[in-house]
């Protein structure tokens, strides 16, 4: 599967969130050039991901569920530190939105994605965005695992 996705810096001032969030947990057992091994944890359910080399705004991802107690063990073989974040969606225009409040050394990061069937798809920006980071690596949570945003 391709994945075709946007980031964006999120005004905190501006933005509030319309739904629930949920909790999530996430590590990573390897990060290199070429591919991502994500362990995440979100709610009550664990997955498995494998991502590829990014280019442009798309990258090749597969996920799995897992048993959530394997999700916790292989949470303990991570390198780096785990990223804590609460995640909410919001609906605007046909698209969902998802936007991640960070907590624990990344906290004070709010981060929007928003995933596209094709890359020229046009986006309606929402007022609560601040700039557009998809190409600033720093702000992929492989990054923010091994530096956090409170070091920067």
């Amino acid at each position: 599967m391709i994945e075709i996705e946007r980031k964006f810096v999120v005004s905190q001032g501006k933005w509030k969130p319309s739904s629930q969030g949920i909790k999530i947990i996430q590590g990573y057992l390897s990060v290199n050039l070429v591919s991502t091994i994500r362990i995440r944890i979100a709610g009550e359910k664990a997955f498995l991901t494998i991502k590829g080399k990014t280019v442009g705004i798309k990258r090749t991802e597969l996920e799995y569920e897992i048993p959530e107690k394997e999700g916790y063990i292989l949470l303990k073989m991570c390198q780096g530190g785990l990223v804590e974040k609460t995640r909410y969606k919001e609906k605007i225009g046909n698209l969902i939105w998802e936007v991640d409040v960070f907590e624990g050394l990344n906290k004070g990061l709010v981060i929007a994605e928003v995933e596209l069937s094709d890359e020229n798809e046009k986006v309606e920006i929402p007022e609560w965005v601040e700039k557009e980071v998809s190409d600033d690596k720093r702000f992929f949570n492989s990054y923010l695992s091994s530096k956090p945003f409170s070091t920067w």
